[in-house]
């Protein structure tokens, strides 16, 4: 993985469901442009019903998943082929102990050119791939903050990609 990197974060008010559904095709379309789109990891934070999900469904629509997008809650990875891209969801909520993520076979996935897309990430501690992109969602009210972090020279990438997309403007608090 790249260097870390001290990128200002995006910060963005998401007053629906409609708005996350919004970040997470903003995010595909941000990722689908780097060239060449390498694999890349994205944590998702936030409580409960915070929208990490909604985001990740929109996300993997976009970038060409078709059929049911199923919340890998139960199952803990949901992976999706692609032509020239894996996209694997992981949802950590559910993890009984830090050691359990190695039998989850995640580097085996980074292997190839995959998109993994982590749920809970701080249950994997550092079992986990590192993040090129953390988004972490919260409670405002009745609506959501969102802040996207770049951790990597990939996450600085996507980011930049992502400030030039219009669909967002209507929820963004910090780009100038």
């Amino acid at each position: 993985m790249d260097c870390d990197m001290t990128e200002s974060p995006i910060d963005l008010f998401l007053r629906d469901a409609s708005a996350t559904d919004t970040l997470g095709a903003a995010l595909a379309l941000a990722y689908a442009r780097l060239t060449p789109a390498p694999g890349a990891v994205l944590y998702l934070h936030g409580e409960l019903g915070a929208g990490k999900t909604t985001c990740v469904r929109s996300l993997l629509r976009t970038l060409g998943v078709d059929g049911s997008i199923r919340s890998p809650t139960y199952a803990l990875v949901e992976a999706y082929e692609l032509p020239e891209l894996t996209c694997v969801h992981v949802d950590l909520y559910r993890l009984q102990a830090v050691a359990e993520v190695e039998e989850l076979d995640l580097l085996d996935y980074l292997q190839r050119r995959a998109l993994l897309l982590v749920e809970w990430p701080e249950k994997g501690a550092c079992r986990l791939p590192p993040a090129d992109l953390e988004l972490t969602l919260a409670y405002v009210d009745d609506s959501r903050s969102s802040r996207l972090d770049a951790r990597t020279n990939t996450g600085a990438a996507w980011l930049e990609n992502l400030v030039y997309d219009a669909s967002l403007t209507p929820y963004v608090s910090n780009l100038t």
